[in-house]
């Protein structure tokens, strides 16, 4: 899963950050509200773990303008605030949970847990992003009205980059998300597997769809999807479509 953790304290934010990691969430960091809702902006988040106190924009400004901008997202309010009136608060503002500092790590692991079970429920298993749809469940891939078959790790790829929605995604970023942070190729390595799913997907490519690659290279960054608006979107997917025999992603 995803989940960002908002915490201007940066020694109990990499206290986070590790314990959200041995449990297989990438994790990122926001030392603040403003750098939050731009990390928030760059694709779904599965888990936002928020701090109250934060500098500039208060902690209950961003739960605000997140349950404004992604209704869904699970967020996990962190406070040394103690008044009961303020948890009230924050539970009103669309708080799925609420815990006071200090507090017992393995109780919040427990916590965000259950808040990612329960979020899961209601969850649309499809990710989709102009003509590709992928099937989070049964890790099948669709392209226009093409399945393609991918490695492991192609998949993974792929679906760091759907969940971004045509924002950038770092090499950097695919890398720690995909390889866990480190191989012997470091980050050339993400560039051969960009290569890999441009030919597929290039091979696959519908036939009422802008020729070049679906996948853009971003000077100096990373790489994105091609916007939905440079793209006509292909048949509608729905998940009826997902029924139909598929060739499921192989491991790498």
């Amino acid at each position: 899963m995803r989940v960002l953790v908002v915490e201007d304290d940066r020694a109990l934010a990499q206290f986070l950050r590790k314990g959200l990691q041995l449990e297989g969430h990438t994790v990122e960091w926001a030392a603040d509200g403003e750098a939050a809702l731009a990390v928030a902006e760059t694709g779904a988040l599965d888990l936002v773990v928020l701090d109250l106190g934060l500098p500039g924009c208060d902690g209950t400004e961003v739960l605000a303008i997140l349950r404004q901008r992604s209704p869904a997202t699970p967020v996990l309010v962190l406070t040394a605030r103690s008044p009961v009136q303020e948890r009230v608060r924050c539970l009103d503002l669309g708080a799925d949970d609420f815990m006071l500092k200090p507090f017992s790590l393995h109780e919040l692991m427990a916590r965000s847990r259950a808040i990612l079970r329960r979020s899961e429920r209601f969850a649309d298993p499809v990710l989709r992003f102009g003509a590709i749809a992928i099937d989070r469940m049964e890790r099948k891939v669709r392209y226009g009205e093409a399945d393609l078959e991918l490695t492991g790790k192609e998949y993974s790829v792929l679906e760091a980059l759907v969940r971004r929605r045509g924002s950038c995604c770092s090499r950097a970023a695919l890398l720690q998300e995909v390889w866990g942070g480190s191989t012997e190729g470091g980050t050339n390595i993400v560039d051969v597997y960009v290569t890999y799913l441009r030919r597929k997907l290039m091979a696959a490519q519908p036939a009422d769809r802008m020729s070049g690659s679906a996948i853009e290279t971003v000077r100096g960054s990373g790489y994105r999807l091609r916007s939905e608006r440079r793209i006509t979107d292909g048949p509608a997917i729905g998940r009826r479509e997902f029924d139909q025999p598929m060739e499921l992603a192989r491991g790498a």
